[in-house]
């Protein structure tokens, strides 16, 4: 399964801490050039196993993977990092894409 590197998201209001993310990105998509696919198309790939992503933590310098959240009350899936067992937000503090 390949992986890819989160190194961007985007919001549609770069500093609301209660929007969702709608797009991610990386600096290489296995074709020399940076990439950016939908909230959607991330979930799909993900919740189908065919791809993978991660960030890498700033101060420990691990891979923290992107998984799917699915929320029981009906609200839209998300994504969401987890490392070492534990949901966290490494993907919040991901610069814009552009």
């Amino acid at each position: 399964m390949p992986e890819y590197q989160v190194t961007c998201i985007t919001k549609p209001h770069p500093q609301s801490a209660h929007e969702h993310i709608t797009h991610i990105g990386g600096p290489d998509g296995g074709q020399g050039r940076p990439w950016k696919i939908s909230r959607e198309e991330a979930i799909k790939y993900i919740d189908s196993k065919t791809h993978s992503f991660y960030v890498v933590d700033s101060k420990t310098k691990k891979r923290a993977y992107v998984g799917v959240v699915h929320p029981s009350d009906g609200r839209a899936p998300f994504l969401r990092t987890h490392a070492d067992g534990t949901w966290n937000d490494n993907l919040l503090s991901l610069g814009q894409c552009s």
